[in-house]
């Protein structure tokens, strides 16, 4: 804010807090900026780059003022500087490339620039500035704000110059009398025809004289078509014209819209076409929503006699002509839908309609031919054009769910026909036909309910049928072969109760149309889809089986002999692509129906070629060329990726009880895949795989796994850097909750090591400070850290909390203590510190005797009553980042109360006697409030304990702040 804006805001202040004579120095300045010859430079700067409204204003004024003494003295440079700028604000033109947002301020400001304005007319009008009022109409198609700001102008020259209503002077009155006489030859004309009919009484325009009018202007050949575009914009503003839904049906039906129906045509280069199209939606709209509106029946007969009448023109728009940006087609046809729900049954005339808006949706959602090859390739502007096609098509589909539960059978009938068409339609519209039939199909399949789906509702078996039975000619197009796939697994439901349409599933997946087709989107997309096909089929695919594997027997092969080449890809897709298709194979060879020998027959021709692969490579490793060396690495990836996911299809019975020969064979399988860890230590993407496995096994497997898991946790731990250490954490927890108890041994053996690994790695966090605690490498070992927490937790809660005390473990008993106390009063993570407090409370139990016991963990009673009761029970929630309305922290809370109790239940007096002689006096507690407290938690109602400690804490509080007296 420099001087000037300074000196304008004191000499407009009133509040009375500026010194009087500061306020008079300010008033002299201004006074003094306004004699200076650059006043108005500097005036028109001010507006363009000040907001400050006093300062607008004083502008804005000192402006009117110059140019009513100045005017005859200024040269012409200046008067046309200030001609142009000040044209430009209202106009909300730049200047030197600033646009002023005066219009952002308020009437008051936006009332003085039009003051100005006029005061210019007043001397430049017709004369010198002869286009005034012409050069502002066209600045009025920029909305409301110019519009806004010429009205303005015109109530001011009214105010100011013309109107007699004020005594004026001579000199005046002839300036009045030249503007008036100039604008009546010049520009009332246009004027007018720049008023909106929104504005006026809708009386002026709806009578004897301007309607008949305005439609003969529309209707009659031979004149401009723009003006009789301009016509049907006058007729569509009457139309819009709010008022009261009965009086507006009246007015409706007044105006006999039928007339220009016939005026439509596809002609979208029209004005004249645009123009009515806009009407006549514009006009539906109207109906509708008083329709919607009115009560009375003699009015809902009324609206949807007009509907009736207008509808089969709305409809033909809809597919034919551009439609006007603020119409909806799709709120228009669900408003329309919405009306039908409550009629029983619908009149053939609605079941027309029913059909028409099905044609509509059907149309919307057809992509144009010119983009097929863009489509099908997916290139750039392919995937441009199928993201706004797949957002387009949301609501659309939205509104046949609708429909279809308005009319279910039109709708049936609709899709069938649909389907019919697009088969026999040409070659040239062919996909994209076949591509909508289908996914109206997959919508409807959406809308329908299991039930109504298993018992093959109305034509839903006729579809179904059709559906998979038909061969199109377009099937290699992608998203033909995309949305037909979709669709089957879409109607399973119907083909789990109809099993006679399994070998017509089985077909469209494991021929060209699905597995095998060309494009590899649509094999990858199918290998997903028919894995879910046979969760969903299971053991009715059994008699299948081995057609399935013949059919696959070429992907089995590639498969089962996996040998990456740099020219393929290895990417995300592909491991997804071959989890998939391996899974879908493991849940059809896993199921307890297919014969043992049979079964073993068909794992062994998998696993045994991939781990023979996995074998060769390892035997080769120390030969491989660097350059070979991610190919191979690439290949061994895959095939971990492939026998986890064949693994998913069998289950921990089978394999350990009923069929103990597939668990040998897993086993193999895995001390196969444990090899890798020792021939390739240091490759993080191997471990990683091979991890994802031993959770696999662990849940394929049960306590068959045992054997196998030392040398795997050796080789797992040996080279973990914080980011696998996680990894191989969330796998102890696994083992914990699944064996309880039973990995005690396995789990004293490398708890030490995990401990000194993990502490020195966290160690590393409070060494570090600056802009280096936001790495990459900080962020991995806070992860770490609170995973950490998950697996003690894990421990104590699965009454393995012996192994802190193992003769290996106890070097770093104090350090985790120490950790879990720190956590538990200060980490930011309101749940970790709760699963800290959750594993003292543990703790207490299992390593402490009911009072006046034998000490199993010397030291331990003393830190938890002098250190974890003081800091965390009563410090940590003093203090007022501890937030009582916050939910998590009120269950934190809950379990710090809980701990009290718990505390108290095995130390007895020594846990009380301290924190009441040493905790409470600390925090400066009320003796008889300490008195209470004792009595609360001998109690046995935890719930008064827990609400008296939270009044107690919230007091503390306010004592600290000074402002509470206790009584």
């Amino acid at each position: 804010m420099d001087d000037v804006e300074k000196a304008i805001l004191i000499s407009f202040d009133e509040s009375g807090a500026i010194d009087s004579e500061l306020k008079s120095q300010a008033v002299n300045f201004c006074q003094q900026i306004k004699e200076t010859p650059s006043v108005c430079r500097l005036c028109i700067e001010k507006l363009c780059f000040c907001k400050l409204v006093q300062v607008q204003f004083w502008c804005l004024q000192t402006l009117h003022e110059v140019l009513r003494v100045k005017y005859g003295s200024m040269n012409l440079e200046e008067k046309n500087f200030i001609r142009k700028s000040v044209f430009s604000m209202a106009c909300l033109e730049s200047i030197d490339d600033k646009i002023c947002t005066i219009w952002e301020s308020p009437a008051f400001i936006k009332n003085k620039l039009a003051q100005v304005l006029v005061t210019l007319i007043y001397f430049e009008y017709p004369l010198i500035w002869s286009s005034v009022f012409v050069d502002f109409l066209p600045h009025l198609s920029k909305g409301t704000v110019v519009i806004d700001i010429f009205s303005r102008l015109l109530n001011a020259l009214d105010d100011e110059l013309v109107s007699m209503d004020y005594p004026r002077t001579p000199e005046e009155l002839a300036v009045a009398g030249r503007v008036k006489d100039a604008m009546r030859q010049q520009c009332v004309p246009q004027i007018v025809r720049a008023w909106y009919i929104s504005w006026i009484d809708i009386g002026l325009i709806v009578n004897d004289a301007f309607i008949p009018l305005l439609f003969e202007l529309i209707l009659v050949d031979g004149i401009s078509e723009q003006l009789r575009a301009a016509a049907a914009g006058c007729v569509f503003a009457v139309v819009s014209k709010r008022m009261d839904a009965y009086a507006k049906l009246s007015l409706l039906k007044r105006l006999e819209m039928t007339r220009v129906f016939g005026l439509i045509s596809d002609d979208n280069d029209s004005e004249l076409v645009s123009s009515v199209a806009a009407l006549v939606t514009g006009y539906a709209l109207e109906i509708l929503e008083c329709s919607k509106r009115v009560n009375s029946e003699d009015a809902k007969v009324v609206s949807m006699e007009l509907l009736d009448e207008v509808l089969p023109t709305v409809f033909y728009v809809m597919q034919n002509c551009e439609m006007d940006a603020a119409f909806s087609i799709v709120q228009f046809l669900s408003g329309y839908v919405a009306t039908m729900k409550t009629l029983s049954p619908l009149k053939e005339k609605q079941m027309l309609h029913i059909s028409q808006i099905l044609e509509v949706i059907r149309t919307q959602i057809r992509y144009d031919p010119m983009y097929r090859n863009n489509l099908d390739i997916l290139d750039k502007i392919g995937m441009e054009e199928e993201d706004r096609m797949v957002e387009s098509r949301k609501d659309l589909f939205v509104l046949l769910r609708n429909v279809g539960r308005v009319a279910p059978e039109v709708t049936q009938i609709f899709i069938r026909n649909s389907f019919a068409s697009a088969i026999a339609s040409s070659s040239d519209r062919n996909v994209e036909e076949v591509e909508a039939a289908l996914s109206l199909l997959y919508a409807l399949g959406e809308s329908m309910t299991d039930e109504a789906m298993r018992v093959g509702t109305g034509l839903l078996s006729e579809l179904v049928t059709n559906l998979l039975s038909t061969r199109f000619p377009c099937h290699s197009n992608r998203l033909v072969a995309l949305i037909y796939l979709e669709t089957i697994t879409r109607y399973m439901k119907f083909v789990q109760e109809n099993t006679q349409y399994i070998p017509l599933v089985l077909a469209a997946f494991l021929d060209e149309r699905g597995i095998h087709h060309p494009n590899i989107y649509v094999s990858r997309r199918a290998s997903y889809l028919f894995m879910r096909v046979v969760k969903l089929l299971k053991s009715k695919l059994v008699p299948f089986i081995e057609t399935i594997l013949q059919s696959l027997q070429d992907i089995v092969a590639r498969f089962t002999s996996m040998n990456l080449t740099s020219k393929e890809p290895a990417g995300s897709e592909d491991g997804a692509y071959i989890f998939e298709f391996s899974q879908a194979i493991g849940l059809l060879i896993g199921m307890e129906d297919v014969p043992l020998e049979k079964q073993s027959d068909y794992l062994s021709s998998l696993l045994t070629p991939l781990c023979q692969q996995v074998e060769a490579m390892l035997m080769n490793a120390k030969r491989l060329n660097p350059e070979d060396s991610p190919l191979k690495i690439a290949n061994i990836q895959q095939i971990i990726v492939a026998i986890n996911a064949l693994s998913k299809g069998f289950s921990e019975r089978l394999v350990t009880a009923s069929r103990p020969a597939i668990g040998h064979m897993f086993k193999q399988t895995l001390d196969v895949l444990l090899q890798i860890l020792v021939v390739f230590p240091k490759v993080e993407p191997l471990r990683t795989k091979v991890l994802s496995f031993i959770h696999r096994m662990v849940d394929t497997l049960g306590a068959s796994v045992f054997p196998y898991l030392p040398k795997a946790l050796e080789q797992l731990l040996a080279e973990s850097e914080p980011k696998e250490m996680v990894g191989f954490l969330l796998l102890l927890n696994q083992l914990i909750c699944k064996f309880s108890t039973l990995v005690h041994d396995i789990l004293e053996e490398v708890f030490p090591a995990i401990a000194g690994r993990v502490l020195s790695a966290i160690q590393s966090i409070v060494d570090s400070s600056g802009p280096e605690a936001n790495t990459e490498e900080i962020r991995e070992v806070q992860e770490l850290q609170k995973t950490l927490f998950t697996f003690l937790h894990v421990i104590t809660t699965h009454d393995l909390s012996s192994v802190f005390l193992s003769p290996r473990s106890r070097d770093f008993l104090t350090a985790i203590m120490q950790l879990l106390l720190h956590t538990s009063c200060h980490h930011k993570d309101i749940i970790t510190r709760k699963a800290c407090v959750q594993i003292f409370i543990r703790l207490i139990k299992d390593w402490c005797a009911r009072p006046y016991g034998e000490e199993k963990v010397p030291g331990f009673q003393s830190f938890m009553i002098e250190t974890f009761a003081t800091n965390c029970c009563l410090h940590s929630v003093l203090d007022k980042s501890f937030e009582f309305g916050d939910a998590n922290t009120l269950v934190l809370f809950g379990e710090i109360v809980l701990a009290q109790k718990v505390m108290y239940e095995k130390f007895g007096d020594d846990f009380l006697v301290h924190l009441v002689s040493k905790g409470f006096p600390s925090a400066h507690c009320p003796r008889n409030l300490a008195e209470q407290y004792c009595q609360k938690l001998k109690g046995s109602d935890i719930k008064a304990l827990r609400s008296f400690y939270q009044k107690l804490i919230e007091d503390l509080r306010l004592q600290q702040n000074g402002s509470l007296v206790f009584r």
